[in-house]
C-alpha cells in the first residue's frame, strides 16, 4: 500500500491501555479502526479465527482479522452481506 493514500482506512491508537488487543506480527499494520469486531453478529461466517466458549459464548480472542491493515476491504464486503441479511430478516 503506498503510503498518504486511503488514510480513512487505517487508525491506530498506540495510548489505548488494551492495545495491541491481539497479537499480530507486524505491530505497524496493527489497525485499531475496528476496534469492536463489526463482524461479530455475521457468527460462523465472519471470516475470522473464533472458537466458543463452553456457555457458548463466541470468543475472538485469538482473531486479528479485522486488525489487519489490508483486511479493511474485505471487513466492508462483509458488513454489506450482514446487511443483506438483516434487509431479509423478519423482526
Amino acid at each position: 500500500m503506498k503510503m498518504g493514500t486511503s488514510n480513512y482506512k487505517f487508525f491506530q491508537h498506540p495510548a489505548c491501555e488494551y492495545f495491541p488487543c491481539h497479537q499480530i506480527d507486524n505491530l505497524a499494520d496493527f489497525n485499531c479502526l475496528f476496534c469492536y469486531c463489526p463482524l461479530y453478529a455475521l457468527g460462523e461466517n465472519c471470516g475470522g479465527c473464533f472458537s466458543y466458549t463452553d456457555n457458548g459464548i463466541k470468543n475472538c480472542s485469538q482473531c486479528s482479522f479485522p486488525h489487519h491493515r489490508e483486511q479493511y476491504d474485505a471487513v466492508l464486503e462483509k458488513l454489506g452481506t450482514l446487511v443483506e441479511q438483516l434487509k431479509t430478516t423478519k423482526i
